[in-house]
């Protein structure tokens, strides 16, 4: 029997999950992340290794790891940085005009790597204020941290390089990307084996020196890989502090007006977009407790009032507006009713979300599984169930961990 290890590196911590050839989960770990630097990812990679129980060490066949989409850097031939790290939402680099200028002169319209944190973005704001020579080489998370075990410099995926410029239809990089550039990655498909471990890497850490290696993804893509969702028409919601909407179509769909872009998932795309909207403005009024008390007197009837619940102004999709207002009023006395009309509102805001993806030309929605801390809340099921009109049930697994495991030991998801 060999086992597959999946690695999620988050934006405060790493979660690793082992699984056996039947998907099924045998060893968790989580290791707390203080800092974002490629150091300090290294070391909590090191520790969950350090960490594999003895009788799966010796039977481990497969590694991948996932990260944020768009953290970024530039480093030498050796892999040591030599710029800063732009995380996945820096905006530093179109607060440039320089760089804002070269991006809307080179990107097309509608294009994902057009937006303010994206990979190329980032590429520009490098290539500006750092003048990196040829033998550099420009990394995502998730390619240096693959390096680190493989020892290839310079390999990624198709859903890693997507906001990079990378055409994930034709598989090449389009020529609107500068020639005047550090190395950008050679691109393989999630999941495709890419290596084995270096002997280093066997020895240090006790494992096969015929483990496997395979290319990562992002940490949202892995998480719709870990819900069970596998049909055109299946969808992932993930109720966190947003909303994100991810629904498989047969037809990619791409429109940076409403912030929706499409990766390559095998033969089928995976759509989606993310609202401002969720959990975080829950949050500004309701404890933990009071949202489970409450939640437990919640009617399942539509609500009448009419929220656009935000923390601030701004909004990405459905609706485009970095000015949309924030809609809270009326404030009822009552708090279970205070409720319901912020959970039936963001369940509205959702059924618009799935809306707007089939009017650009999606797959209909046929189902959504649910990930994210509001999975758990039987009344607000009922009440997206209500506006989806589709069939609502949780994710099979809601790690991103999981959905990376299941990468490495099946490629072809």
């Amino acid at each position: 029997m060999g086992y597959a290890l999946g690695v999620d590196f988050g934006t405060s911590g790493v979660r690793a999950i082992l699984i056996d050839t039947a998907a099924t989960p045998v060893w968790t770990q989580r290791v707390a992340l203080q800092r974002q630097t490629p150091e300090a990812w290294w070391r909590a990679l090191s520790t969950v290794l350090d960490r594999i129980p003895e009788e799966f060490r010796q039977q481990m066949a497969a590694i991948a790891v996932n990260g944020t989409s768009g953290t970024v850097f530039l480093c030498d031939q050796r892999g040591q940085p030599i710029s800063d790290i732009l995380l996945y939402n820096d905006p530093r680099a179109m607060s440039v005009a320089s760089v804002a200028s070269e991006v809307q002169q080179r990107v097309p319209p509608r294009h994902p790597a057009a937006s303010s944190t994206s990979s190329f973005s980032k590429l520009i704001w490098s290539r500006q204020t750092h003048s990196p020579t040829a033998n550099s080489y420009f990394v995502h998370q998730a390619d240096w941290l693959s390096f680190r075990l493989h020892g290839q410099l310079g390999i990624s995926d198709y859903h890693n390089t997507l906001k990079l410029g990378y055409d994930p239809e034709f598989l090449v990089y389009p020529d609107w990307i500068p020639q005047d550039r550090p190395r950008l990655p050679r691109v393989v498909a999630p999941g495709e084996a890419i290596a084995p471990i270096t002997s280093a890497i066997s020895q240090r850490f006790r494992l096969p020196p015929d483990c496997q290696v395979h290319a990562g993804t992002t940490d949202s893509i892995a998480a719709f890989l870990a819900s069970g969702a596998k049909q055109p028409g299946d969808a992932v919601t993930s109720l966190g502090s947003t909303l994100v909407l991810k629904l498989l179509s047969r037809q990619r769909v791409d429109d940076s007006r409403y912030g929706v872009y499409s990766h390559r998932l095998g033969e089928l795309w995976l759509t989606g977009g993310a609202s401002n909207t969720g959990g975080a403005v829950l949050q500004q009024f309701f404890s933990n407790q009071e949202l489970q008390e409450l939640s437990d007197r919640l009617p399942t009837t539509p609500s009448p009032l009419q929220y656009y619940p935000l923390t601030q102004p701004g909004e990405r999709f459905p609706i485009n507006d970095p000015n949309y207002p924030p809609n809270l009023d009326p404030k009822p006395e009552d708090s279970v009713a205070f409720l319901h009309g912020l959970l039936d509102s963001i369940a509205r805001i959702e059924a618009q979300g799935y809306q707007r993806l089939g009017e650009l030309g999606a797959t209909p929605l046929q189902r959504v599984y649910t990930a994210g801390g509001g999975a758990n809340n039987a009344a607000w099921q009922q009440l997206r169930q209500a506006r989806l009109g589709v069939p609502v049930t949780p994710s099979q697994d809601t790690e991103a961990a999981y959905g990376t495991a299941r990468l490495a030991l099946t490629p072809s998801l």
